[in-house]
């Protein structure tokens, strides 16, 4: 695909290339609101919804055939936009439920669950997603979608689906009346598997309603 012309690719609203910048730039942009806190009622369902969204952009990425820039070596695209205080907001915002267990490679036999962060997977990806954003408006759209391919595959991707996994379990978990394990024996700063290959956590069960409602999920019937 060439960079000659990006004018003429916006042109048309159903070529790829435009299609995944949109849902690129909806993401950044709905991630953004969301940390701003003005809504902590919606959070989580907007977030699920965002993330599910991008997933489907990152799902016709790794479908298609490799995607080869014009440019051997990437060209320079500025400085990295920081991202702390956007972690910071959605680690404040998502306090109750920011920390959670997932295993890294479902396909690596015996691996052990890790302590992750929502505000961290989030932050990785809005990451991603701007620097190829930046060879995007810079006009160098093959390299923007070699970027978001591979960062599809070699980060992003992982990161963006391991939080929908998280919310879509917490949003389960509410609706269904179901209790959670007690999360505060959860810590990335800790990796410790009991014997039986679960994560230790202090004994006893959290109702999923006391933790769902303040971020806009309730049970069914609730």
């Amino acid at each position: 695909m060439s960079d000659a012309t990006l004018d003429s690719i916006k042109d048309d609203p159903n070529d790829f290339a435009v299609q995944i910048c949109d849902q690129m730039e909806s993401f950044l942009v709905a991630v953004t609101e969301i940390a701003k806190g003005d809504d902590p009622d919606s959070a989580v369902p907007y977030l699920l919804l965002e993330l599910s969204q991008l997933m489907l952009a990152g799902g016709r990425l790794g479908a298609h055939e490799d995607i080869v820039p014009d440019e051997r070596y990437e060209p320079d695209a500025g400085p990295e936009p920081d991202v702390d205080e956007l972690r910071e907001r959605l680690a404040q915002l998502l306090e109750p439920i920011d920390v959670y267990s997932e295993v890294f490679d479902p396909y690596e036999p015996r691996k052990a669950p890790v302590a992750c962060r929502l505000s961290d997977d989030l932050a990785d990806v809005v990451t991603d997603l701007r620097h190829g954003m930046a060879h995007y408006r810079e006009g160098r759209v093959s390299e923007a979608l070699w970027w978001w391919q591979f960062s599809y595959l070699s980060n992003w991707g992982p990161s963006a689906s391991a939080a929908l996994r998280a919310l879509q379990s917490l949003v389960a978990h509410v609706r269904l009346n179901q209790p959670l394990g007690a999360l505060d024996g959860l810590d990335t700063d800790s990796h410790a598997v009991g014997d039986d290959g679960e994560l230790e956590a202090e004994a006893g069960a959290v109702m999923a309603a006391e933790i769902g409602e303040p971020l806009g999920i309730r049970p069914n019937g609730g």
